[in-house]
């Protein structure tokens, strides 16, 4: 595994680490449609939350959550829409990004939640 691929990996485990803690259920993890992906699926008292988990270990090139552009964006909506569908839910959807950094010395999380919004979206 490449070493880019053990770091998300890392970021991704501690996210759902850090969503347990704030009492989220994990309901899927990787869950892949077609070309689509999301990182994380969660429930909590009447909200499905789609997270979108970003992780760096260098920070010289922005935030982790700086890289989530629009098509990243309309992918998610695009994930939530089908999931909400084929699994008949009726939940509120939220859409967060979880930032992860980590260094030598620990890790850092940094939950944007709703990081953005269907409305205005064209998919």
């Amino acid at each position: 595994m490449a070493q880019h691929n053990k770091t998300g990996a890392i970021g991704e485990g501690l996210a759902q680490q850090h969503l347990v803690k704030e009492g989220f259920v994990i309901l899927e993890t990787n869950y892949r449609k077609g070309r689509y992906e999301v990182d994380i699926i969660a429930y909590k008292e009447g909200l499905i939350v789609f997270a979108e988990v970003k992780t760096r270990t260098n920070m010289d090139y922005g935030d982790p959550e700086d890289f989530v552009d629009r098509r990243k964006q309309r992918a998610y909506i695009h994930m939530a829409n089908n999931y909400v569908i084929e699994h008949n839910r009726e939940e509120e959807v939220r859409f967060d990004i979880i930032a992860v950094a980590i260094s030598a010395t620990g890790h850092h999380i940094n939950h944007i939640e709703d990081a953005f919004s269907a409305i205005g979206q064209y998919l």
